[in-house]
Parts: C-alpha cells; sequence; structure tokens
C-alpha cells in the first residue's frame, strides 16, 4: 500500500520514525585504541598516527586500551599512572636507542568477547632503535602481536585470541571507570539505558499527535 490518502502520510512517517528507535542504540566496535601521554598536562590524547607510522621519541610513554566504543570520541582511555620514570626506571639508557613507556590495558570484563577474561593492565618499558616506531615497541615488549590483513592491530600479548574491530550492537554495557575518574563510556543523548533518546521519543509522540490529527481531521470532512 502506497502513503497516497491524507492520513496515511502521516501514519508512514510515524512508523518511520517509530522503526528509527530500534536502530538508536548505538553501534560499538571492539578495537585496541591508542594514545599519547601528554607529560605536561599528565592527560591522554587520542593519537594522530597509527603504531606503524607513529615515531616516538626517547622519555614518551604511550597506551593501548581495549574496549567497545563508537568512535575516537567516546573510546576509552588507559587506566592507572603512566610515569616514564617510574615504568623506565630499570632500564637504562643506551647509545643509538630510545626508551619508550607502554601503558597497556586490556580492558573490562564488559569489553571482552565472549568467554574471554581480560588480563590486568600492565606497564612496560622498550628499548629500541632511534628510528623505530611504536610498533616495534609494542613487538619488543608485548608479543604475540596480531594484525588483519589491513595492517589493523587486533590483539597485543595474545589478547583478544579472535575478532577484530568487529561491531558491537545492542545493549553494550558501559565500560567501567577509574576510581574518581568521570565515566569513560559515553552514550551520547541517549536516556543511559540503551533505549531510544528522549529526543527521539518526543519526535515520535509529535508524529503521533499530527496522525491523531489528520484523523479526526478526515472523519469531520466525511461528515
Amino acid at each position: 500500500m502506497t502513503c497516497r490518502r491524507l492520513v496515511l502520510p502521516v501514519l508512514c512517517l510515524l512508523l518511520a520514525v517509530l522503526g528509527t528507535a530500534g536502530q538508536a542504540q548505538a553501534v560499538g566496535y571492539r578495537y585496541w585504541s591508542f594514545w599519547d601521554r601528554d607529560s605536561t598536562a599528565g592527560t591522554w590524547v587520542y593519537a594522530t598516527q597509527g603504531p606503524s607510522t607513529a615515531r616516538p621519541s626517547d622519555g614518551d610513554v604511550q597506551g593501548f586500551r581495549f574496549s567497545v566504543s563508537e568512535d575516537s570520541k567516546d573510546s576509552a582511555k588507559p587506566r592507572g599512572g603512566a610515569d616514564f620514570a617510574t615504568i623506565c626506571a630499570k632500564t637504562p639508557a643506551r647509545e643509538g636507542s630510545k626508551r619508550v613507556g607502554l601503558v597497556l590495558d586490556f580492558g573490562t570484563a564488559a569489553d571482552a568477547p565472549s568467554g574471554s577474561t581480560p588480563p590486568r593492565p600492565r606497564t612496560a618499558c622498550a628499548l629500541i632503535d632511534d628510528d623505530a616506531t611504536t610498533a616495534d615497541a609494542l613487538a619488543a615488549v608485548a608479543k604475540p602481536l596480531r594484525y588483519d590483513t589491513n595492517a589493523l592491530l587486533c590483539a597485543i600479548a595474545g589478547y583478544p585470541t579472535t575478532g577484530c574491530g568487529e561491531p558491537v550492537a545492542g545493549d553494550r554495557p558501559k565500560t567501567s571507570a577509574s576510581p574518581g575518574t568521570e565515566a569513560e563510556s559515553k552514550r551520547g543523548d541517549g536516556n543511559g539505558d540503551g533505549g531510544p533518546s528522549v529526543g527521539l521519543l518526543a519526535g515520535i509522540a509529535a508524529v503521533a499527535a499530527l496522525g491523531a490529527a489528520a484523523v479526526w481531521q478526515a472523519r469531520r470532512r466525511r461528515d
């Protein structure tokens, strides 16, 4: 049936809006995010390059966090301290090499693939050549690594054993926050339980009201 009559266009619009309600739950992706540590501000900044092209300097600290997120804006940051002096305290400097502190956060049970248990977060000091990349630093201290055919980092220290950036739909739980920090997983304008947003529900109500008015008007004209 096509939406040709007076009432049907409004009803069709209502059905279209209702159809979006089931899609309002954000689709996230399960992956390793890559971060740079701002030593001055003491904060994490989402990396602008991938591990295979980023070339850290001696004394830098970089982090990786495994989680489910929609994009870089809501991606969970590595948890715990990230002080270079502490991470690399037992690794002496060497000529022709550089030391890079790595924070490896394997995430929470809420973000883990089905049947997997995330290892505890840990730090490591990578001693690598001066021109080495972050990927080289990972290979030095966190094998086995796993990449897909597009060079996407899929696993660090063998975790997770399967999967690589796969979509995760439905009522995914929030990523747990670190003590004393705000929640690291955001749901945008949602109502907090994975359902339709308040704005969407208001839109549905408005369209429903228009539909009822159109039906009343059509009956009035027939009478």
